[in-house]
């Protein structure tokens, strides 16, 4: 990273917004695409006539502004979760590097980039897929010491310890209640997140994840009539933001 981190302070902000706004397109496109069994790759087309669009349609953020969010031939309705996605992803880039520059915090905003489909997969679909889990763990057991100078071992620690501890307790749960507690992709993405934070910052964030899970399970619960025993929580999305919120927060409380 040695390129980026001879970028000046206010260059190395506005590159990380334009990479996260491609990648956020990407990432909108993934999210919903891939449960519907669509190609990911495939060629963009409006989702009311089905024209092909061009490099002028698939502009990030700009182009939704100035088509006022609506197809130029049909004036079908664009869905507003693509401008959304690549907005969420252009402010993790942002506010990565603005709070940590450096090799740091281009770690941390890879992290958020990374995180962020697997937390939108499990928002709308409950689903965290095993690819993206492994990609997840894979990159942080392979560079993301320095993001909070973890070793190597703290992090092979977090990711191989908390893995396998959410998974003895879900199965503990799932054999007294005789029903799941969490799904099957909950563990491994907190395994993957191990890898990146290491074992000491994991804590903190289970802390807060659990925490955002059991205030949106409230509020939920205010609003609907299902049974709160009922309800499911995907607590992909929390432990996703818990974990990147904790990149920052962890130095301040180990101090």
């Amino acid at each position: 990273m040695t390129f980026l981190d001879a970028l000046p302070f206010g260059m190395a902000v506005a590159f990380a917004a334009m990479i996260g706004l491609v990648l956020g397109s990407f990432i909108a496109t993934l999210v919903l695409r891939w449960p519907a069994g669509r190609s990911v790759l495939g060629r963009s087309q409006c989702d009311g006539c089905g024209r092909p669009l061009t490099a002028l349609d698939l502009v990030p953020l700009l182009s939704n502004f100035a088509s006022r969010g609506r197809c130029r031939t049909c004036n079908a309705a664009i869905d507003p979760f693509h401008w959304r996605v690549e907005l969420g992803s252009t402010l993790i880039g942002i506010v990565a590097l603005a709070l940590s520059p450096g090799t740091a915090g281009w770690l941390w905003a890879l992290f958020g980039w990374l995180l962020l489909p697997l937390a939108l997969l499990d928002a709308r679909h409950f689903w965290l897929p095993d690819c993206l889990n492994l990609l997840l763990g894979i990159v942080g057991l392979l560079i993301a010491g320095p993001m909070l100078e973890t070793s190597l071992m703290d992090r092979w620690v977090g990711a191989v310890v908390c893995g396998l501890t959410l998974a003895v307790i879900a199965e503990f749960y799932r054999r007294v209640r005789l029903k799941d507690a969490m799904g099957g992709g909950d563990p491994k993405l907190v395994a993957a997140i191990g890898a990146w934070l290491g074992w000491q910052a994991l804590p903190l964030m289970l802390l807060l994840a659990s925490f955002g899970g059991i205030v949106w399970a409230l509020v939920a619960q205010r609003k609907g009539d299902q049974p709160l025993s009922q309800r499911p929580v995907p607590f992909g999305l929390f432990a996703c933001t818990a974990a990147w919120a904790a990149v920052p927060l962890w130095p301040l409380i180990a101090q």
